[in-house]
């Protein structure tokens, strides 16, 4: 059995952990969360097998007392020493967030947004929200993300209600004659101002007060995503294959990609 650990936020914790599930796929192995047995329970995956409390204890505290053995995937150039572990050995853990099977992830990438499907009360919460979005009208999902980034790479990503207004009407502008809703969620307890900031007459803005995987689950289900460079709005692409866009500089051009393409360019 690979169990799998590191620090971090939810949806670091979600792609680390889905680079380990499809390497274990792949050899024929198990892979348990050692960080989704006894937190952020939203997702089907804390409802399988060994993802409760009890095996996230036990397996800290062998690993701690050297019954487990421990590869450490921490450097991004390469790790050998912690992928000849790995394959060497059929129970350890896995901790360490430059894992990387990038091709396998993609195999099995069906797979692992099913482990991560929502739970039916936060699907049923984001629809309701959402129950506004009209047929025939674009969504647009806004991750706005500040607290740590204030200082994470100098400030450089983080981003005023003035700027994150002007992206959004740059993508009015490239839809001239449609109706957008606006569906904006981050991690500023401040978000309703993004209604004012944005404040434009083609735009119906609806601010997210929800969870964290409620958040999530609304950025999922919006036509295009857009949002400063983070692995949320990463994994919310991921769930439906939606466009996003990662504001680089509020003055760049618009332009969309791929989950498939940017989950190989985390920053």
């Amino acid at each position: 059995m690979i169990f799998v650990r590191d620090k971090g936020r939810m949806c670091n914790n979600i792609l680390q952990f889905a680079h380990v599930y499809a390497w274990a796929k792949e050899h024929g192995r198990k892979a348990v969360s050692m960080r989704f047995a006894y937190k952020y329970q939203y997702f089907h995956i804390c409802h399988t097998p060994w993802h409760n409390f009890l095996t996230y204890a036990a397996v800290k505290y062998a690993a701690k007392a050297g019954l487990l053995p421990v590869a450490g995937f921490h450097n991004v150039e390469g790790n050998p020493e912690a992928q000849q572990l790995l394959e060497s050995r059929r129970n350890l853990v896995v901790e360490g967030w430059e894992v990387r099977y990038y091709d396998l992830f993609l195999k099995y990438r069906k797979d692992i947004v099913s482990l991560f499907a929502f739970d039916n009360c936060v699907m049923d919460k984001v629809r309701s929200m959402m129950s506004g979005k009209r047929r025939g009208r674009i969504s647009l999902g806004l991750h706005v993300r500040r607290g740590d980034y204030k200082t994470w790479h100098n400030g450089q990503y983080y981003y005023s209600d003035e700027q994150y207004a002007a992206v959004v009407k740059k993508f009015a502008q490239q839809h001239p004659d449609e109706t957008i809703d606006v569906f904006v969620c981050g991690n500023d307890p401040k978000l309703a101002s993004m209604a004012n900031a944005i404040n434009d007459e083609s735009a119906n803005v609806v601010v997210s007060e929800g969870t964290p995987a409620e958040d999530l689950c609304m950025l999922s289900e919006c036509d295009y995503i857009m949002g400063a460079p983070s692995t949320f709005s990463l994994v919310a692409s991921m769930y439906n294959d939606r466009p996003l866009y990662w504001i680089m500089s509020p003055d760049d051009d618009i332009s969309f990609d791929k989950f498939e393409n940017l989950f190989r360019k985390i920053i």
